[in-house]
């Protein structure tokens, strides 16, 4: 006869109540770890964060650092605000209908911070270039550079460069663009008139250096004019002064006689003549020392004894 035997001993079942619920603390920590960790945003320098809740800006100047939002409702997006280059390359007709083959463009920007909102819902930044730089840099330089003849585009592109960046500020900035630099990096025409050119250059500065050298030679001339009136000055003062002199010595020979007298002692040397006087028996020095001397005083001059 078969026995049966029923075992009265129970399960350990508080062991797995308790595993079960660390498992559950576990998914709760794993959980709130995930939360916090899509509650934070960085930011980085040169950017700044746009808020989104379920698809709608809600902020739209976060700054750089860390930004918190609501996980799962919230999201943050990071828009470059520094300064950004669009370059392009077109064509264009100067106003005597000269082509310019290759224009070569560059534009500095940076966007708006306060219009930054306006500019993701009407255009959309990754569409900036393509709705907004591309048709105006392009058409504003190519309306510019009609307006002036292509021998003055190239005697004075400055000056058209400097009015096309005042028109692309002008017209970018009501729609968040700020435009910080504008230049005509290159522009080409047809040989044939860039020979013309280059020709009317080489005339114009062949002139200058004429007009330097004719200048030079008035210069030249007026400099030995003034020469000559110098010198000329020179002689009318030297010869008033010997007439100045002649006058004084007429003036004081007038006013005394012996004034003549005074003058020969002045100037007489210490030697005698040899013969003095005019009668018939004048008086003549045989002094052989004195002869002598007057020999080396005035070899060429001596006169002999008759």
């Amino acid at each position: 006869m078969a026995t049966f035997n029923f075992s009265t001993e129970k399960k350990p079942e508080g062991n797995a109540k308790g595993l079960g619920v660390f498992v559950l603390i576990g998914v709760i920590i794993v959980f709130v770890l995930i939360v916090l960790f899509n509650s934070f945003t960085v930011v980085n320098e040169g950017f700044i964060g746009v808020k989104y809740q379920f698809g709608k800006i809600v902020d739209s100047s976060l700054s750089a650092g860390l930004n918190f939002h609501i996980p799962f409702v919230e999201e943050i997006e990071q828009v470059d605000t520094r300064e950004q280059i669009y370059s392009v390359t077109t064509d264009a007709y100067t106003s005597d209908t000269q082509t310019v083959n290759t224009l070569m463009l560059k534009v500095n920007y940076y966007y708006d911070g306060t219009q930054l909102s306006d500019i993701i819902r009407s255009i959309g930044i990754p569409n900036v270039e393509t709705k907004l730089l591309v048709p105006n840099v392009a058409k504003i330089a190519k309306d510019e550079i009609g307006k002036v003849q292509a021998e003055k585009l190239v005697q004075n592109r400055s000056d058209v460069q400097n009015s096309i960046y005042e028109e692309l500020k002008e017209t970018l900035a009501p729609q968040g663009i700020i435009v910080t630099a504008f230049a005509i990096e290159n522009l080409s025409f047809d040989d044939a008139f860039e020979q013309s050119i280059q020709a009317k250059v080489i005339a114009a500065q062949d002139a200058l250096k004429m007009q330097n050298k004719t200048a030079e030679k008035e210069e030249e001339a007026k400099q030995q004019v003034i020469a000559a009136q110098a010198e000329a000055d020179s002689q009318k003062i030297k010869a008033d002064a010997e007439a100045y002199a002649i006058k004084v010595v007429q003036e004081q020979i007038a006013q005394s006689p012996n004034y003549i007298d005074y003058l020969k002692i002045s100037n007489w040397n210490g030697i005698l003549p040899q013969a003095i006087g005019t009668e018939v028996n004048p008086f003549i020095a045989l002094d052989g020392d004195y002869a002598s001397t007057q020999k080396n005083n005035n070899p060429a001059s001596t006169t002999p004894a008759q």
